[in-house]
C-alpha cells in the first residue's frame, strides 16, 4: 500500500517585511496564493525512514535528515509513538530552491500522507500545528488556495478570490538560500526605519473580486530589492516578461524564481515564450492561480 499527496507552489502577492526580531525571524504581512505547479510526495511501508527523488533538479534535494518532508515523518511518528519506518519518493515540478515553496509543499504532503498511511487521523489543527513547528511557509501548503500570513507567516486568514488569475514563471539557472536574501534585506535596510507590515486593502480586493489588473497594481514584495542585489541578472527577466505583455512583475519570494501576471491564458502563453527566447532564464511555465491545498490522490 502507498499513498500519493499532491501538492502546489505558492506566489506572495504581496510579501511585507518588518525588521528583524530578537529570534531571527522577521513580521510578515504574507499573502500567499497557491499556483497550478505541483510536487507529489508518496509514502510507502519501508524498513526505516528513507527519501527518494525525480524530476527537474532533483539532485539539489537534500535526500538525508535536513530535508523538511522527513522531519514531518519524524514529527507526527513521534507525536503518535509511530515508527517513522517509511519511504518518501518526491516526484518535483516545483522549481528547487525558487521562491516558491516547494520544500515547504513536500514536507506539508509527507503529513498528510504518512498519517494517511499510518492511520494516525491527526485532526486538521494538529497537522497544521507541526507545519508551523517545520517552516513558516508549510501551514499555507497544508491548506492552499489563498491566505494572509502574520506572524513568521504561520498564522493563516483564509482570503476569498474571486476568480482565476493567469501566471507565468520564470525559472533561472541555480537557487538562492532564503536565509541568504533575508541577511540581504537587513543588510539594506539596516539603520533605516522598517514600517510594520501591514496587508494592503487594495490588494486583498482585487484578489476578491478576481480584478488581474488592479491585483497588478497593487502587487509588492519587500525581499526583491535583496533578491536582486544577490542575483542582478534578474532585473532582465523582469524587464524581458514586462516587454512582452505582462501586466506585473515580480521576484516570487525569496527568488530566484519571477513571476509575471498576464491578463489571460493567451498573453501567458505568448509571455513565456518570450522569457524562453530571451535567454534570461531557463525556462518558463504557464499556469493559473488559485488551487488546492494538499490533496491525496490515491
Amino acid at each position: 500500500m502507498s499513498v500519493t499527496v499532491r501538492v502546489p507552489a505558492k506566489v506572495n502577492v504581496q510579501l511585507a517585511v518588518g525588521a528583524a526580531r530578537p529570534d531571527g525571524f522577521h513580521d510578515l504581512a504574507n499573502v500567499f496564493l497557491a499556483v497550478g505547479l505541483y510536487d507529489e510526495v508518496t509514502a510507502a511501508p519501508a524498513a526505516s525512514l528513507r527519501l527518494t527523488c525525480a524530476g527537474p533538479d532533483a539532485d539539489q534535494v537534500p535526500l538525508d535528515e535536513s530535508n523538511l518532508a522527513a522531519r514531518a515523518a519524524r514529527a507526527l511518528a513521534g507525536r503518535y509513538g509511530v515508527e517513522p519506518a517509511v519511504h518518501l519518493h518526491l516526484a518535483k515540478d516545483i522549481p528547487v530552491a525558487g521562491g516558491m515553496a516547494g520544500g515547504s509543499a513536500d514536507a506539508a504532503g509527507a503529513l498528510v500522507a504518512c498519517d494517511a498511511l499510518w492511520g494516525t487521523h491527526a485532526p486538521r489543527e494538529e497537522l497544521l500545528e507541526i507545519c508551523a513547528e517545520l517552516g513558516s511557509d508549510v501551514p499555507f501548503s497544508l491548506v492552499g488556495g489563498a491566505a494572509l500570513g502574520t506572524g513568521r507567516g504561520e498564522r493563516l486568514r483564509p482570503l476569498e478570490v474571486g476568480g482565476t488569475f493567469h501566471w507565468v514563471f520564470a525559472v533561472a539557472d541555480g537557487g538562492l538560500s532564503t536565509p541568504a536574501v533575508y541577511r540581504e534585506f537587513d543588510r539594506l535596510t539596516e539603520g533605516t526605519d522598517v514600517p510594520e507590515p501591514v496587508a494592503s486593502d487594495a490588494l486583498l480586493s482585487a484578489l476578491a473580486k478576481g480584478d488581474a489588473t488592479a491585483l497588478a497594481a497593487a502587487l509588492t514584495n519587500d525581499l526583491q530589492p535583496a533578491a536582486l542585489s544577490l542575483r542582478p541578472a534578474l532585473a532582465d527577466t523582469l524587464a524581458a516578461g514586462r516587454g512582452a505583455g505582462a501586466l506585473a512583475a515580480l521576484v516570487s519570494g525569496s527568488g530566484p524564481t519571477t513571476a509575471f501576471l498576464a491578463p489571460d491564458a493567451e498573453t501567458a502563453t505568448r509571455v513565456a515564450r518570450s522569457l524562453t527566447a530571451s535567454g534570461t532564464c531557463r525556462t518558463a511555465r504557464t499556469t493559473t492561480a488559485p488551487a488546492p491545498g494538499a490533496t491525496v490522490l490515491s
